[in-house]
């Protein structure tokens, strides 16, 4: 479903007062504090409580006690938490200002169902097993439907309404090949099944320097878009006028959320909602100006993500509770919210 969003919410914010910028210069600050303190969370809780004590000595004073292996294995998970989080963020705020539409998440041009479908084809078909082995193939079957779906959308002529068609249709063959897959072959289906509902659980360092490089070029491209993106919000023809490439524009942005999307999905599996939910509500306090969006998602995005995480650690003591999971459930009527909000006011 595309939505078109309001006509002020489609002109570039003008300069904001001092008193203004400095507001949302403190929430930033706010922000990142809040984070620190879920970041810690995720280190401290989990099968065994942990004191702030044992954290500090953990991170700081490693001498191998059981606390200190409990820290170190924890952080892998956090500092990936951290990095999926900020780039789902990211890539949700760059895809709703590309296709105009709020309520768009980088599941709509068919990213996670790229992905989902390299990993299923790489453990039945090529008997890949670990996460290192098919973290590549999730991260080059996102490339690929990003870039089928930006070839399908008009290429150099895309659209957001293209774009949006084209990414939907694909999600749905791919999703329906990946059931076919995982329902012959019993196996694939045992493997898969954390995966697809999204986990941290699998985090190790590996993982974090396979993905890392991609992440980091995925959020300075995105960063780099947000003036080029607020032009566009103004509509085509201004944002020629003033001097916008739109086909540039429109390919990097796609090419951002495809590298930030993959990689995150690569690493995690299909986490949904993060990249809808964030993008959206930050924009509730700061404005349609996305050079204030893009670093809020970018710090909130992986609130929700570890917050999520703690709380599936919590809730099915001495188990857990996927993180996909999670976020899904608390997603849904986030959704629901944001859905009959937009309605309500458009009447």
């Amino acid at each position: 479903m595309l939505v078109e969003s309001p006509p002020e919410q489609r002109a570039e914010t003008a300069p904001a007062p001092p008193a203004r910028r400095a507001m949302r210069a403190f929430g930033l600050l706010l922000a990142v504090a809040i984070l620190v303190l879920v970041a810690l969370a995720s280190i401290a809780i989990g099968a065994k409580e942990l004191s702030l004590g044992q954290v500090w000595h953990g991170l700081f004073e490693d001498s191998g006690t059981y606390g200190d292996v409990v820290v170190a294995e924890r952080l892998s998970r956090t500092v990936l938490g951290l990095l999926a989080g900020a780039a789902l963020g990211l890539a949700g705020a760059v895809l709703q200002a590309l296709t105009r539409n709020p309520l768009a998440d980088p599941g709509l041009l068919g990213i996670n169902a790229g992905a989902s479908a390299a990993v299923v084809t790489a453990i039945t078909y090529f008997g890949v097993t670990s996460l290192s082995g098919y973290v590549w193939f999730a991260f080059f079957g996102a490339a690929a439907v990003g870039a089928l779906v930006w070839f399908l959308g008009g290429s150099r002529g895309a659209t957001p309404v293209r774009l949006a068609l084209a990414g939907t249709a694909i999600s749905a063959a791919l999703y329906g090949y990946l059931q076919a897959v995982m329902i012959m072959d019993e196996a694939a289906l045992g493997k898969m099944r954390f995966w697809t509902v999204g986990s941290l659980a699998s985090a190790t360092d590996s993982t974090i320097t396979q993905v890392l490089p991609f992440l980091l070029t995925g959020t300075v491209l995105a960063l780099a878009l947000a003036r080029p993106l607020n032009a566009m919000a103004m509509g085509d023809d201004t944002a020629k006028a003033l001097g916008a490439d739109l086909n540039r524009t429109r390919a990097l942005s796609m090419l951002a959320a495809t590298v930030l999307c993959g990689a995150a999905t690569a690493a995690c599996g299909p986490i949904v909602f993060v990249g809808l939910m964030v993008p959206h509500v930050v924009r509730s306090f700061t404005g349609p100006d996305l050079r204030w969006i893009l670093p809020y998602a970018a710090i909130l995005s992986p609130v929700l993500l570890l917050g999520a995480d703690v709380i599936g650690r919590i809730v099915a003591r001495p188990s857990e509770l996927q993180v996909g999971i999670v976020t899904a459930i608390l997603g849904g009527p986030v959704f629901i919210f944001l859905v009959r909000r937009r309605r309500t006011a458009q009447l």
